[in-house]
């Protein structure tokens, strides 16, 4: 591995295949707030376009028929229950990384890449996910991490690659992003970051006209002969 000083990870669907449990703690949110919601995965599928879980919540309401009224209020404490909900699956073990991600992180130690995170996720989240998978290791591996809240603008605005490369003080052309779906493919390249896109469950048909690569696992780098 060579040629990036740093190396800026997406989480949900790169660092590890979360959709599913995403998915899970929201339907879980719903029942216990007594909504008549429940997300099939073809219909989360295409709310996946919509990045941000309030954001994909509030979507979902406008597209009812008939539209549903939701306030801050609730949405609020919906996402507050899902987001204590993913932690707790997550850290009894339903999510692990995706082939390839322990083996690039350790690589990128010995090369002395940087590591960072931009995301559309909350902090929790990524945290959340870290400590499951990699214990204190995995928070003390990334710096910054750059999460959905941190920003005004979610993916694909480029908000949080911007931000990410301001805390790391180093020209995109330095940087290499990781990615799954074309909505970070745009943030990334419109901060000027050149991506590597690891294909994953959601949006594995997705292009990815312009990416600096596509694999469908961090596993293929070595196979494929792709220099990060």
């Amino acid at each position: 591995m060579n040629g990036f000083k740093a190396l800026i990870f997406d989480v949900d669907g790169t660092l590890a295949e979360t959709e599913e449990v995403h998915r899970c703690a929201f339907n879980e949110s719903f029942a216990h707030f007594g909504l008549d919601w429940h997300w099939s995965a073809e219909l989360y599928a295409e709310l996946l376009l919509v990045t941000g879980g309030k954001e994909r919540m509030r979507h979902f309401a406008t597209m009812r028929q008939p539209k549903t009224e939701i306030s801050d209020e609730r949405l609020a404490q919906l996402h507050r229950y899902k987001t204590i909900r993913f932690g707790e699956l997550i850290a009894a073990g339903a999510c692990a990384l995706r082939p390839g991600v322990v083996d690039m992180l350790d690589a990128a130690v010995t090369q002395k890449q940087r590591l960072a995170i931009a995301t559309t996720t909350s902090r929790d989240n990524v945290d959340a996910l870290l400590l499951a998978t990699l214990g204190q290791r995995g928070l003390d591996l990334f710096d910054p991490i750059v999460a959905g809240e941190d920003v005004a603008d979610k993916k694909p605005a480029p908000d949080v690659y911007v931000k990410a490369l301001a805390l790391l003080g180093l020209p995109a052309r330095e940087c290499l992003a990781i990615e799954d779906s074309r909505n970070g493919l745009v943030a990334a390249s419109s901060a000027g970051i050149p991506v590597l896109v690891t294909r994953s469950a959601y949006f594995k048909h997705e292009t990815f006209d312009g990416a600096y690569a596509v694999v469908d696992s961090l596993a293929d780098l070595a196979k494929q002969k792709i220099q990060v």
